[in-house]
């Protein structure tokens, strides 16, 4: 038993906090895989340039809340904001120059997987 509770705790450490992600472009995709630890949370942002677009996609293991979110000042705006889901896509259309948001929230108390792909330009990833 004590070897169990010993593997366990060295297993968190990979995935028992809230993660903030750099989106870094190559070619014009980005991919990341992550865990969500229970009751935290994982965000991956980037700067998007004005009139182009990201199509965008991720698979999680369990449902989570997800949304894409952008701050001007005080303000947050949700061009995306999706709740008890495990997978879904879509295209983000980019008006302005902006660091714009993935995010997901587990609220469950077991962690999550996901993977996230995205891809500037049209269409899908």
């Amino acid at each position: 038993m004590r070897i169990a509770a010993l593997l366990v705790t060295l297993m968190l450490p990979a995935i028992a906090h809230a993660e903030l992600v750099d989106i870094k472009w190559t070619g014009g995709t980005f991919s990341h895989k992550a865990g969500i630890a229970p009751r935290k949370f994982l965000e991956v942002c980037g700067k998007i340039e004005k009139n182009s677009s990201v199509a965008w996609q991720f698979n999680a293991n369990a449902p989570t809340d997800f949304n894409i979110h952008f701050h001007v000042g005080d303000k947050v705006t949700y061009p995306e904001n999706r709740k008890n889901i495990a997978v879904a896509n879509g295209t983000l259309a980019v008006p302005q120059a902006q660091d714009y948001c993935w995010m997901w929230n587990n609220y469950s108390a077991q962690p999550i997987t996901l993977e996230l792909d995205l891809k500037q330009g049209q269409g899908q990833p």
